[in-house]
């Protein structure tokens, strides 16, 4: 039996209070990393993106400075979801200088 096979077993033998405690445990442990964000060498230039996409992080930033709503971005991004625009968001407020910097790079182009 592999170590991810075991840990299943144990996780369904779990109660949802103590799921949720060793959620809170892995996501402390990955630190920054942020679900649904990724950035790829060769997936636009390395920005960060949406996974599934190739939508960076700055573009949805700046659409919403600029006035689109989430329901504007959902609509006009169909492959978007609610979840990416969170994760989007979340990755901004603790990545807001480099989020900020491509911005600026890219209004500069």
């Amino acid at each position: 039996m592999s170590f991810l096979q075991e840990v299943e077993q144990l996780l369904s033998k779990m109660t949802r209070a103590e799921k949720a405690k060793v959620l809170q445990w892995v996501v402390r442990d990955l630190g920054d990393a942020f679900p649904g964000i990724d950035s790829v060498a060769n997936v636009c230039g390395g920005e960060p993106c949406i996974v599934r996409t190739r939508i960076p992080v700055w573009v949805l930033v700046q659409a919403r400075r600029l006035g689109a709503s989430e329901a504007d971005l959902l609509h006009s991004y169909p492959n978007l979801r609610a979840e990416d625009l969170a994760n989007a968001w979340a990755y901004f407020r603790l990545h807001r200088d480099e989020i900020e910097q491509q911005i600026a790079e890219n209004e500069a182009a």
